[in-house]
C-alpha cells in the first residue's frame, strides 16, 4: 500500500512507501527517533543504508544532544578545541561530500554557533593558545572565508608556523634532488658537440668497442654538465581544491613555494575547482597561497589541463604535476583529451593522487588506467617521498 506524497516545490506527485517515508522521518528527527537496525521503536520500519548513516552522523554531530558515543553533548557543552581539529577536519570534508555548498554554509554556520567554533574564528587568544598542527591548519583554511579582521593575523601566525616546520622538513632533500636531476640530465644529454665530456664518454662505451669498425660505439654520451642557464626546467603544479584533497593542498603550497625558491625551476602554481585560480604570484608567500584556496566545491580538472597548456612555452622541457584524485565532475573525454595532447607537444605529466601522510587515497582508477595509455603514472607519495619522484619525474624532460 503506498501513500500519495506531493514534493516540496508542489510541482508534482510522487508515490512513496511506508518505509521511505519513515526513512525520511528519522533522518529529520536524528538518532533519538530511532530505527530498524538499532532496536528503537519510535520509528519502526525505518531502514538507514551506510550513505544514510554518514549524513546521519554528520547531521547528528550539530544538531543532535546525543554525541556518536552516547554521551550527552548538552547545548552549553565545553572543551578543547585543540584536540578536536582531527575530527573537525573530517567533519568538514564530510559535509562537504554529502551536500551541496548551500546547504554546507547554512550546517557550517550554524556548527560554529553550537558547538562554541566561534570562539577559536573570534578569540586571537584562543588561538594563540592552540597547540598548531595540519589538522588545524586544514581546518583553518577550510574557514578562512569566515574568519573576522581580528582573528586573521593570529591565524596567520598558527599556520605560518606550521608551514615553517614543515618547509624545514622538506626543503633541503627537495632542493638536492632537483639539483641531482638536473645534473645527471647535464651529463646524460648534451646539447651541442662543444658540451660533449669526451674523456668520460669514452671510459663509458669502452665496452662497446667494435673490432670490425676499429671504433667505439657509443651508447652514452656524457656532457660536462657546465651550460646551467640551458638546462632549466618549467614546473606547473595544478592543485584540486576538492575538500578530500585537503592535506594535499597544504603540502603541495609548501613544496610550491619550495620548488619557486630553486632559480634553475619556472614555477607556476594554480589552483582549481570549477574554475582555475592562477596562484604563482603569490609563491613567495606559502600562507597567502592558501588563504587563497577554497576548499570544497565541483571539480574541472579538464578546464584546469587546458588552463596548463597555455602556461606551457617549452614543452620538453616542461612537468605538469596534477595534485588531484582524479575524480571529475566535467568532462572526463575532454580531460584525457588535453592530457594527450599536453603529452604529445612533448611535456611531462604527473599525477599526485594524495601528497599526504595517510594511506591509499580513494581516487577514479579508470581515469588513471586511461591517462596511464599515454605514459603518465598517477601515484599517491608522502611529502617525504615526494623529492624523489619529483626528480625522477623531472629528469625525463
Amino acid at each position: 500500500m503506498t501513500d500519495l506524497h506531493r514534493d516540496v516545490q508542489g510541482e508534482e506527485s510522487v508515490r512513496v512507501s511506508p518505509a521511505e517515508r519513515a526513512r525520511r522521518w528519522r533522518l529529520v528527527l536524528g538518532s533519538e527517533a530511532g530505527d530498524a537496525t538499532d532496536g528503537g521503536d519510535a520509528m519502526p520500519g525505518a531502514v538507514l543504508s551506510a550513505d544514510d548513516r554518514r549524513i546521519d552522523g554528520v547531521l547528528g554531530a550539530v544538531y543532535s544532544d546525543t554525541d556518536a558515543a552516547g554521551a550527552g553533548r548538552g547545548r552549553d557543552r565545553k572543551g578543547s578545541l585543540g584536540r578536536s581539529a582531527p575530527q573537525m577536519a573530517q567533519w568538514l570534508h564530510d559535509v562537504r561530500d554529502c551536500f551541496p555548498r548551500s546547504v554546507v554554509q547554512v550546517v557550517q554556520r550554524d556548527a560554529i554557533d553550537r558547538l562554541g567554533l566561534h570562539q577559536l574564528l573570534l578569540e586571537p587568544e584562543l588561538l594563540q593558545s592552540v597547540e598548531p598542527d595540519l589538522a588545524l591548519v586544514t581546518l583553518l583554511v577550510e574557514l578562512s572565508h569566515l574568519l573576522p579582521d581580528s582573528s586573521r593575523a593570529a591565524a596567520r601566525a598558527v599556520v605560518q608556523q606550521v608551514l615553517d616546520d614543515l618547509r624545514t622538513r622538506l626543503e633541503a632533500r627537495t632542493v638536492r634532488a632537483v639539483h641531482g636531476a638536473l645534473a645527471r640530465s647535464a651529463r646524460r644529454r648534451p646539447s651541442h658537440p662543444r658540451d660533449i665530456d669526451w674523456d668520460r664518454t669514452i671510459r663509458a662505451n669502452l665496452r662497446t668497442w667494435s673490432p670490425e669498425l676499429g671504433s667505439i660505439v657509443p651508447e652514452r654520451i656524457l656532457g660536462h654538465g657546465r651550460r646551467e642557464r640551458s638546462l632549466d626546467r618549467d614546473v606547473i603544479v595544478a592543485i584540486d581544491q576538492s575538500a578530500s584533497m585537503a592535506e594535499s593542498v597544504v603540502h603541495a603550497a609548501v613544496l610550491g613555494a619550495v620548488l619557486a625558491s630553486i632559480p634553475s625551476l619556472r614555477t607556476h602554481v594554480v589552483a582549481f575547482d570549477t574554475s582555475v585560480v592562477d596562484l604563482t604570484p603569490v609563491l613567495h608567500d606559502p600562507v597567502d597561497l592558501l588563504f587563497g584556496v577554497q576548499l570544497g566545491g565541483g571539480t574541472d580538472i579538464a578546464a584546469a589541463v587546458s588552463y596548463c597548456r597555455t602556461l606551457v612555452e617549452r614543452p620538453a622541457r616542461t612537468l605538469v604535476v596534477l595534485v588531484t584524485d582524479l575524480f571529475e565532475g566535467g568532462n572526463p573525454d575532454l580531460l584525457v583529451r588535453h592530457v594527450g595532447e599536453l603529452v604529445a607537444s612533448g611535456a611531462t605529466v604527473l599525477v599526485l593522487l594524495a601528497l599526504a601522510d595517510g594511506g591509499a587515497p580513494a581516487h577514479d582508477h579508470q581515469m588513471a588506467t586511461r591517462l596511464a595509455a599515454f605514459g603518465v603514472e598517477s601515484v599517491a607519495c608522502t611529502p617525504d617521498e615526494f623529492p624523489d619522484l619529483f626528480a625522477r619525474a623531472l629528469g625525463r624532460g
